[in-house]
């Protein structure tokens, strides 16, 4: 037993000790939470004596279960019944393999993925985007509503349109005993909530409970949580509010904040001894997230003492921004740095396209995590699409992208039947189009599919003119005559690929400024060798986004895009906190060595626009001005609320009244103005 405290400090070793009642383990960023988690459950099994099989570990990633139980199980006298340490996915799943006959259901379900759950639901013919079909399915089982609940609370067509598919695909995955990763968690809190035996039987069975990332929960697994916790209250909880960055996709931060309300008597540890980062690197973290209203409150503290102070990067515009960071990261590479100990972070994926193309140019290796490259983007490529087609009418395989796209009722049938014709007639699709007679046409595809074919091949026609015409303003009439646009509105990561379009054409713009005799095919063969970098062999560096980033550390940390707008984000449904969170988890990613760039102008919404530097660098105390704290609302356009008189409703819009917020709140098609105190998030 002395192993297992002699690595541990006093902070953790006070939350490994710490048995009984609900605990949070509030752990800094870099201070050994794995361990104290690891350590804990060691130490419940082989000093207190808790069976192995009344204990409970849950966490986010199957990498981070397996990291866990391969720790705790070296820690652990051998059993015959080892801890179950996993996923909350992968406790749902074990979970309704027992259980799931008590909902009629058969035990013998396949859970599909992500994937198989698209082609389902692409069978059920609508014109709503699938990603926003396949996204809004996911929230109606995270909020545990039901197909006739998403009827009751459509108000708009599309939404109607998607509650019908809903119905239709929840219909499809009974019918074939199939569950989908979402089900994993619905349905298991749905057992539990509906029978209070079975609750009460699976609280007893699971003594002694512990949540890793607590701050990353959601709704529904924090009302899983409750369920489990129905016949006691011994409840372990780890995380860090200053690391939840995962709004966005439902994480609620409330979870963590108001922990101590939901359980009575919590017991709290602060972890805040920093074992990754020097000193100068923290002090700037600290002084950064410390302008959060909406938080606990911890102080990160180096055990690695003093170190270089933190360096900032200021460039006229991207490009320069991306020579000096790839001129910096070749002189690391060179002095003996391995690359593997260098990483880049962004907040958003469009600003990868400057920076891969400055590594390219010094031939500096790069690994793109937890994203595609910019030029393999789906939008991207569909863009590339167009723009080969208007310059080669020909290219059918170019053609076929984007004939669809966006959407005018040509499905792959009709498709497929154009391009066999076409081979047959030893003709391109475009070419075979306009040259067989309409009757001819009709008889092969439709009257409809006609009109729609000629109107498209005319539009064609239009834009490679106007691209002869005049080469700057082409990008415009582009947008204007195709709406290329519209295809990704609607979608889920909306802003992300109408950001990646507003790139590409900031990048077109840029081109035709600096070549203004280019024509449109020199343009495309610039980007083909750009895009087709042959990939350098051996170690490479790492650039990433900062969502990819969290839980990583490398000694070389450089951040780029500092500048209002960017990080942080601002406009429509932007949280302030969260975004100083992003900067945060960003800045503590780096051991010892952290640029922070910005630029003055830089492409943006397909324009240059000369750009503020971030008020992050004023807040971190690296550069001159005054500790401000701003009033910040938690609350967001799009939050689901309860309010005690009209119920559940979701807010449309949000704006400063005196000391308070006014909420434009949408209640089930009655729309109110009223205060943020006089309602909570769901």
């Amino acid at each position: 037993m002395e192993n297992i405290f002699q690595d541990l400090n006093e902070a953790q070793s006070e939350a490994v000790k710490k048995i009984d009642g609900p605990m949070l383990i509030l752990a800094g960023a870099g201070s050994g939470k794995t361990k104290t988690i690891t350590s804990r459950l060691a130490y419940l099994i082989d000093e207190v004596g808790i069976p192995a099989a009344n204990t409970l570990t849950l966490t986010f990633t199957n990498k981070a279960a397996k990291e866990m139980r391969e720790r705790a199980l070296s820690m652990i006298n051998p059993t015959s019944y080892p801890p179950l340490l996993c996923t909350f996915h992968k406790f749902g799943l074990l979970f309704l393999k027992f259980h799931i006959h008590l909902l009629g259901r058969k035990n013998n379900f396949v859970v599909i993925d992500t994937e198989d759950k698209k082609r389902i639901i692409k069978k059920f013919d609508s014109e709503v985007p699938l990603a926003l079909i396949s996204s809004e399915i996911s929230r109606y089982k995270n909020s545990l509503l039901t197909p006739d609940d998403a009827y009751a609370q459509a108000e708009l067509k599309n939404y109607k349109a998607i509650a019908k598919v809903y119905e239709q695909y929840e219909e499809h995955l009974k019918a074939n005993n199939l569950l989908d990763f979402d089900d994993l968690l619905a349905l298991t809190y749905k057992l539990l909530n509906e029978n209070e035996d079975l609750a009460k039987q699976t609280s007893e069975k699971y003594q002694y409970i512990m949540i890793d990332e607590y701050q990353d929960t959601n709704e529904l697994q924090f009302r899983l949580l409750k369920k489990l916790c129905s016949a006691h209250n011994n409840l372990c909880v780890v995380g860090d509010d200053d690391q939840s960055i995962y709004g966005w996709r439902g994480a609620n931060i409330r979870n963590i904040i108001e922990f101590d309300k939901d359980f009575a008597d919590t017991y709290v540890v602060k972890l805040e001894n920093n074992y990754r980062s020097t000193e100068p690197i923290l002090n700037a973290a600290n002084a950064l997230i410390e302008h959060n209203r909406n938080r606990l409150g911890k102080t990160l503290i180096s055990t690695k003492g003093k170190g270089e102070d933190v360096a900032t990067m200021s460039s006229r515009d991207e490009s320069e921004e991306a020579n000096k960071i790839a001129a910096s990261i070749n002189e690391l590479l060179n002095s003996g740095v391995s690359a593997d100990n260098i990483a880049v972070l962004y907040r958003i994926n469009a600003l990868s396209r400057s920076l891969e193309e400055g590594l390219s140019r010094y031939r500096v290796p790069y690994k793109l995590v937890g994203g595609l490259r910019f030029y393999d983007r789906a939008e991207i490529k569909d863009l590339i699409s167009y723009l080969r087609v208007i310059t080669n009418v020909h290219d059918s395989f170019s053609l076929k992208r984007i004939i669809n796209k966006p959407k005018r009722g040509l499905g792959k049938a009709t498709v497929d039947k154009l391009e066999f014709s076409s081979i047959a007639a030893g003709k391109s699709i475009f070419e075979y189009i306009e040259t067989t007679p309409d009757a001819e046409l009709e008889a092969l595809v439709k009257k409809k599919s006609t009109l729609t074919l000629k109107k498209f091949l005319s539009d064609i026609k239009k834009t490679a003119q106007l691209a002869q015409d005049s080469s700057y303003d082409f990008i415009d009439a582009l947008e204007e005559v195709h709406k290329i646009k519209s295809i990704y509105e609607s979608m889920p990561d909306a802003y992300e690929r109408l950001s990646n379009i507003d790139e590409f054409y900031g990048l077109f713009r840029d081109f035709v400024k600096q070549n203004p005799e280019t024509s449109l095919d020199e343009f495309l063969n610039e980007l083909t060798l750009q895009s087709d970098q042959d990939q350098v062999e051996g170690q490479s560096i790492y650039i990433m986004s900062i969502h990819a980033s969290k839980g990583l550390e490398f000694e070389h940390v450089y951040i780029i895009g500092l500048e209002e707008g960017f990080l942080p984000l601002i406009g429509d449904g932007s949280d302030t906190e969260e975004e100083r969170r992003l900067g945060y988890v960003a800045i503590t990613r780096a051991q010892s060595h952290l640029t922070l760039s910005h630029v003055a102008s830089r492409f943006y919404k397909g324009r240059r626009t000369e750009l503020d530097k971030s008020r992050f660098f004023k807040e971190a105390g690296l550069c001159e001005g005054a500790f401000i704290l701003e009033k910040n609302t938690s609350f967001k356009k799009g939050d689901l609320v309860r309010h005690k008189i009209f119920g559940a409703g979701r807010i449309l819009g949000v704006s400063k009244a005196g000391k308070d917020f006014k909420l434009k709140i949408n209640f089930g098609g009655s729309h109110r103005d009223i205060l943020s105190s006089f309602v909570e998030r769901l």
